[in-house]
């Protein structure tokens, strides 16, 4: 028999937590660059046992134009992102799958797009019909149900950012890189919906467990929050 809800259940005698949400349950975990999104992902997927959904895209067929002339193709390049990204929402919202996702499209939207339109690569009138198009594909869909925030300072970041050592990393200003941060924090002080910070500057998740545990601690109690045992 198919059960409503998504289940998971230990033994009295453990110091693990009885958790119960909602099937199709979406949760996001966003955060600046090296902020730890992806790994928390995996972790997190695998401790709960929910379905983790990383971006998919990698692919943009206007990105050799766009570094040839940014401003020229910066709508072309934002509007393909924000249609993959769609179809990736449109995935999770048909699902009964509890479902953690690693950066949604609002951060596309509100972090990288925003900051795009500052640095003058998209104009007025296409930010306005960017903006319009993207209203309406959240009209279609709903907001996640919990946004996880890694909230990092910049020096956390320039460190996890060295350590992983990615090529195209590298070019990244720290005046990029604070730009950003500011657009998070931003951000995150305004978002509608239900979110949980998570102070990541002094947190190693991935190599001490107590660490992670903190993290699963804080979630524990807001998911008991949302949903709370009848």
């Amino acid at each position: 028999m198919k059960i409503s809800k998504f289940e998971r259940f230990c033994c009295e005698d453990t110091d693990r937590h009885v958790i119960i949400i909602q099937a199709g349950m979406h949760i996001g975990v966003a955060g600046n660059i090296g902020s730890g999104k992806t790994t928390l992902t995996r972790m997190l997927a695998s401790h709960y046992g929910w379905t983790p959904k990383y971006e998919a895209v990698t692919f943009n067929p206007y990105l050799e134009d766009y570094y040839r002339d940014i401003p020229r193709w910066s709508f072309n390049l934002e509007v393909y992102f924000l249609t993959q990204r769609f179809k990736d929402i449109l995935e999770i919202s048909n699902t009964s799958d509890v479902i953690i996702q690693d950066r949604t499209i609002l951060e596309g939207v509100h972090i990288f797009v925003a900051n795009n339109k500052d640095m003058g690569n998209l104009s007025d009138r296409d930010y306005e019909t960017y903006m319009d198009l993207f209203h309406l594909m959240m009209s279609l869909v709903k907001a996640p149900d919990l946004l996880i925030y890694l909230k990092s300072s910049i020096p956390h970041l320039v460190s996890q950012i060295q350590k992983r050592g990615r090529d195209y990393e590298k070019s990244i200003s720290l005046e990029y890189l604070s730009g950003l941060n500011d657009r998070y924090e931003q951000w995150i002080a305004e978002y509608p919906g239900e979110v949980l910070t998570i102070d990541a500057d002094h947190l190693d998740f991935e190599n001490r467990p107590e660490d992670f545990a903190a993290v699963t601690d804080q979630i524990d109690a807001r998911l008991y929050g949302l949903f709370p045992m009848k």
